[in-house]
């Protein structure tokens, strides 16, 4: 993840998001690349934002959502996950081809939306969300 994708990324996150959210960027190890906090966003959206990033950035899943589903009918399988896992909805892989190059999340609004606005800033900034 280059910089300027990620500060193109926290920029389309921020302007299209109907209420006050925290955004995460990280490259493909889960480090922080760029990130803000809307004026107003609960002060737990900011680490609920980077867990999500995280996961979708090291897991074998796109995205937190899918890890979630793929793990509902596993409860055993959980206890062995990295305890900074997260399986809320808004952290989303970012990948360039098909080399996973980072991730995105998004915390404050209904799992969905942070979702939503993920994956589009993650499109608008040239990359794929899967």
């Amino acid at each position: 993840m280059q910089l300027q994708q990620a500060l193109a990324i926290v920029e389309t996150v921020v302007s299209g998001a109907s209420g006050p959210i925290s955004v995460y960027v990280a490259e493909e190890h889960g480090e922080l690349v760029a990130a803000a906090t809307m004026d107003g966003a609960a002060p737990d959206t900011r680490l609920n934002a980077q867990r999500k990033a995280y996961t979708a950035a090291r897991s074998d899943a796109s995205s937190t959502r899918d890890l979630a589903e793929k793990m509902k009918d596993r409860p055993t399988e959980l206890v062995s996950f990295d305890p900074f896992f997260t399986f809320f909805q808004g952290g989303v892989a970012a990948f360039e081809g098909e080399r996973r190059v980072g991730a995105v999340g998004v915390s404050g609004l209904s799992g969905a939306d942070d979702d939503a606005l993920a994956r589009r800033a993650i499109a608008d900034a040239g990359l794929e969300a899967r």
